[in-house]
């Protein structure tokens, strides 16, 4: 059980410190996984920023990707066999996929206030959330690291499920978890402190790590 997303952090620090000469860069996924990812940050002295990705969910099972989008990146990364096995229409992908382009949009240049986004040419990169239930944020957010040609990619989580761990293989060179139940029912079940993080300390964060 965790405190809150600060306490995890922390934790999840002490797991990455043989990163911290690899002078790496953290990126916090919005908006949960950026008050671990500032904890990290703060801990490796690294630099950090957000990494906006935002699935493609599957008709009636929003929770199930059917592809993603992620700032920078075109086109959508589709899951052309799951679609194809879902039945999922051409005209329900374009709604989906223009949703999604809406709010990562609103999220960037909230959260990013007209900064660039860094080179992650060859650079290790630490990408933090606050847990992975179905895993298909952080999956998007490595396949998107990967189009951007990021160097040494580690995924960090405080909790997952076997299946989200499971859907991560293959797509880092080192994924950290604290915490992995067989019996997991929620991320949120495993912190005492798990009300919703506002865009607000989102903004606050990535200045105060600035």
């Amino acid at each position: 059980m965790f405190r809150d997303r600060q306490e995890a952090g922390r934790r999840l620090a002490e797991r990455l410190k043989h990163l911290s000469g690899e002078r790496p860069l953290v990126l916090g996924l919005p908006r949960g996984g950026v008050p671990v990812a500032y904890e990290i940050a703060k801990a490796l002295a690294a630099p950090l920023d957000v990494l906006v990705v935002r699935k493609l969910g599957a008709p009636g099972q929003p929770e199930l990707a059917v592809g993603s989008i992620g700032m920078g990146l075109e086109p959508p990364i589709l899951y052309q066999s799951l679609i194809k096995r879902l039945g999922v229409t051409k005209a329900y992908l374009d709604r989906e996929v223009a949703a999604a382009r809406v709010e990562a949009r609103r999220q960037d240049s909230l959260f990013r206030q007209g900064r660039p986004f860094p080179d992650l040419a060859s650079r290790t990169v630490v990408v933090a959330d606050d847990g992975l239930a179905t895993g298909m944020s952080m999956k998007a957010a490595l396949e998107a690291l990967a189009l951007l040609k990021a160097g040494k990619v580690v995924a960090a989580v405080p909790v997952a499920s076997p299946e989200g761990l499971a859907c991560l293989k293959g797509l880092a060179a080192e994924v950290v978890c604290l915490f992995r139940p067989e019996d997991f029912t929620a991320v949120g079940a495993h912190y005492e402190d798990f009300s919703p993080t506002p865009d607000a300390e989102v903004v606050s964060l990535l200045k105060l790590a600035r």
